[in-house]
């Protein structure tokens, strides 16, 4: 069995597949603290306005996703390019690979993202299909590790994208189990919008789902995310019972049935988060 490790540094922020949505207040209210470096957060906030699709963007453009002033996006950007983490044509700026170096730092020091890789790989090669492990990060999932045999989302995923939690299996499996205080903030925070006719996004249908969650201690999502999607996720606990991620598997709703996935695909996928559970000590 492999050794132990701490995941506190596991969860890190990385945004690839939604734009960024700051909250303005939340910079404003560090406003005050003589340690905390403003003009830094605010460099950072620009940098998680550029999304995967790779279309570049106008200073009018980053300022609207952060709600930032156009003078304070427009240094931003000006030092970015300086640093070679953006470049600039015809007035739009787009990402430079330099802004890798970021996302393969917090990458390649996390012991789970090894360890776990083969575990899904194993299970992925068992189930013959995708499979994948995300940790919550505020109102998102961040994908760590996936093991693909085909791709089943029209967008493709690889460590570090980001998807909405309360619409994708293992999103809303790790809400399941936050604190009260903290699912209250997820609340306050999240961006709650319908993504097919399917989609959950009452409060009150979702806390539903939470406690149906607790008590199956897994969750199958049809297609909330994308037509024709159908995902089931389960928890990942560590060594003291904490739940820290979830594995989910995602098929086309027409190549297998809610209750084919439960009966042929959740066995497999408990002994896989048991396995990478036994690796993790909180």
């Amino acid at each position: 069995m492999a050794a132990s490790l701490p995941l506190g540094a596991a969860l890190a922020r990385v945004d690839t597949l939604r734009t960024a949505n700051p909250k303005l207040d939340q910079l404003d209210g560090f406003s005050g603290d003589p340690n905390f470096m403003l003009s830094l957060a605010r460099g950072l906030t620009v940098l998680e306005a550029f999304s995967e699709r790779k279309r570049p963007l106008t200073i009018s453009q980053v300022a609207q996703r952060t709600r930032l002033s156009r003078a304070s996006v427009r240094r931003c950007l000006y030092t970015l390019e300086q640093l070679g983490y953006v470049s600039q044509e015809g007035g739009q700026f787009a990402l430079r690979p330099r802004v890798l170096h970021l996302g393969h730092a917090y990458f390649s020091s996390t012991s789970l993202v090894s360890l776990a890789q083969p575990v899904l790989d194993a299970l992925s090669a068992t189930i013959d299909a995708t499979c994948a492990l995300a940790i919550l990060d505020d109102t998102d999932i961040l994908y760590l590790v996936r093991s693909e045999v085909q791709r089943v989302l029209t967008h493709a995923l690889g460590m570090g994208s980001r998807l909405p939690a309360y619409c994708t299996s293992s999103g809303r499996l790790l809400l399941a189990h936050l604190p009260p205080a903290a699912l209250e903030q997820f609340f306050a925070r999240a961006e709650l919008r319908p993504r097919t006719t399917q989609t959950k996004i009452s409060r009150a249908q979702l806390e539903l789902a939470f406690a149906s969650a607790r008590e199956l201690d897994y969750v199958l999502v049809d297609e909330e995310l994308e037509p024709g999607l159908r995902a089931i996720a389960v928890p990942v606990r560590s060594l003291e019972g904490q739940v820290v991620a979830g594995i989910s598997v995602s098929v086309r709703s027409a190549d297998a049935s809610e209750q084919e996935m439960v009966l042929r695909l959740l066995p497999a996928m408990r002994d896989a988060a048991a396995d990478i559970g036994q690796m993790i000590a909180t």
